[in-house]
């Protein structure tokens, strides 16, 4: 389909023909809670002779959104507890989120953050809060890395993004700024020269982490933008989240991370979905995981291994969830399990 313009309402879904024989009327309900929006490109990936296709159920609402179970909340991740200015969020002693802007060129369905992103969110912060923002990293010597993050900073104009470079650039004691993005993805176009140098400043290393979930995200064009950005000597890492319907499948999995790897992209997170309300549909259980991940061990070169995290709800971080495969044993030795499955002594008994 010719699809020119970006997808933002229910309307706009059925006239690309993205609706097949969902409920209008629940996804009316959906839209009214949470913001929908899909960029020509994603719409155009999306196979409409697929009713499970991997690249819609990432971004085209369903009506299971409506089902909101107890133990999910609105901030799963406790944002809120560890914001001490608005904007900011200083959960680790080194590092802070820095939330500029709460809107996404596109939005997932399993968004974490969905209650505070869209036209209905958080907003982007104002003047006075970036100042605000601003002057709370200076007023912390401890903070070595800024990441930004959203909504997705690179909706913003590479004016707006120089002017964040060019503030972080006068704070000697920050080092590394991090963006958190899919834009490479789901707007590849839009990673262009003007863009690249704005996100660069003199004395800090710039890296970005980008989020995608399924092989086919990464097109011709997708890889051609991340080249063009680590080209610039910008590194760039991953981060996806494991899905269920998506890519809860090692063979899925493992040509995701190779294709990482094979785009000079290095794999970083791959999260346990977090409990944000209407998500249930999207989750495993961490057994489950545990069992694709590790599954992975032995069968990918150890540069497409990513780290199979949990961000523990209430604000309390992130915790590895990766299959353990070490354990005591009552002689004070250790049993080791490889990547078949089987037990191995360590140190090797006599």
């Amino acid at each position: 389909m010719n699809i020119v313009r970006p997808i933002k309402s229910v309307d706009d879904l059925s006239k690309a023909r993205l609706l097949a024989d969902r409920d209008r009327l629940a996804l009316e309900e959906v839209a009214a809670r949470y913001a929908i929006a899909l960029t020509p490109t994603v719409a155009k990936l999306i196979d409409r002779a697929d009713v499970d296709d991997p690249i819609a159920r990432q971004f085209v609402p369903d009506a299971a959104e409506l089902v909101v179970t107890a133990e999910e909340r609105a901030d799963p991740i406790g944002d809120h507890a560890h914001s001490p200015v608005e904007g900011i969020v200083h959960r680790y002693p080194d590092r802070v989120l820095l939330k500029a802007v709460h809107v996404c060129p596109v939005y997932c369905r399993f968004c974490f953050r969905r209650e505070m992103v869209g036209p209905q969110g958080l907003g982007t912060l104002d003047p006075a809060a970036m100042r605000a923002a601003f002057d709370y990293i200076r007023g912390h010597p401890e903070i070595w890395e800024v990441i930004l993050t959203g909504g997705d900073p690179l909706v913003l104009s590479p004016r707006r993004l120089e002017e964040i470079m060019r503030e972080l650039a006068a704070i000697d004691h920050v080092k590394i700024v991090r963006f958190h993005t899919r834009v490479p993805v789901v707007d590849p176009q839009r990673i262009d020269a003007t863009l690249i140098a704005a996100l660069k400043a003199s004395g800090k290393t710039t890296y970005i982490a980008l989020h995608a979930n399924h092989p086919r995200e990464m097109t011709i064009e997708a890889r051609a933008a991340c080249g063009r950005i680590i080209d610039a000597g910008i590194v760039m890492i991953s981060q996806s989240v494991l899905l269920k319907g998506v890519n809860d499948d090692a063979g899925v999995l493992a040509d995701l991370m190779k294709t990482f790897v094979e785009t000079r992209i290095k794999p970083y997170y791959l999260h346990h979905p977090d409990l944000a309300p209407g998500t249930s549909h999207f989750r495993l259980t961490i057994e489950e995981g545990q069992k694709i991940v590790s599954s992975l061990r032995g069968r990918i070169s150890g540069l497409c291994q990513p780290a199979y995290i949990l961000d523990i709800p209430g604000g309390h971080g992130k915790a590895v969830i990766g299959e353990n495969s070490v354990r005591k044993t009552a002689d004070g030795c250790f049993s080791v399990l490889d990547y078949h499955g089987a037990e191995h002594s360590y140190p090797p008994s006599e």
